[in-house]
Order: structure tokens, then C-alpha cells, then sequence
């Protein structure tokens, strides 16, 4: 039986540091042709389920045509998810112009 706990606690621990921050990117156009960047947070609630605030790309790249968006979730992100037990979940939006 603490043989089966001990693996259980190693496992469950091993999950939880062995996670990865996830990342998409978008490229418009012919991508980005400079290092401008524009960051925001997204705010969504519920795991990722209900976007309460999502920034708009488009206006973050300032009437821009070719333009690189990357979504990712921090470490700061994932830690505040972490400490609201994933009620609230963040992410952060760069837009390169």
C-alpha cells in the first residue's frame, strides 16, 4: 500500500512539473518585416473555456498588412492559473510588425 502511495505522489508531482506552456503562431501576410512589438493579455475563465477579454490582433498591429502573432501561455500565465485552480486563465498575445 505505501509502495503504491509513494509511486502515485512521484507520479502526480512528475505530471505537474513536467507540463509545458503551449504557443501558436499566426503569420498575415509576409510576416513580420520589423522588431515592433505590442503585447496583451487575454483574460479567459473556466480552463480556457469562456473568453471574458480577448485582444484584437489586428488593432495591436496598427493598420499594419504584414504582421507576426504569437499566443502563448507564460509561466506567469500558467502560475496564475495554478493559484485560482484554473478559474481564471490568462495567456499573452505579441503582435511583431
Amino acid at each position: 500500500m505505501k509502495k503504491t502511495l509513494k509511486f502515485l505522489t512521484i507520479a502526480m508531482v512528475s505530471s505537474a512539473l513536467l507540463t509545458s506552456c503551449y504557443s501558436y503562431t499566426s503569420v498575415v501576410g509576409k510576416g513580420a518585416q520589423g522588431n515592433t512589438q505590442v503585447t496583451q493579455w487575454n483574460h479567459y475563465v473556466i480552463g480556457g473555456l469562456a473568453p471574458v477579454g480577448v485582444s484584437d490582433s489586428k488593432a495591436m498591429a496598427g493598420g499594419a498588412e504584414n504582421y507576426t502573432v504569437f499566443t502563448r501561455q507564460s509561466f506567469v500565465n500558467g502560475l496564475i492559473s495554478g493559484i485560482t485552480f484554473g478559474i481564471y486563465t490568462p495567456t499573452t498575445t505579441t503582435v511583431t510588425k
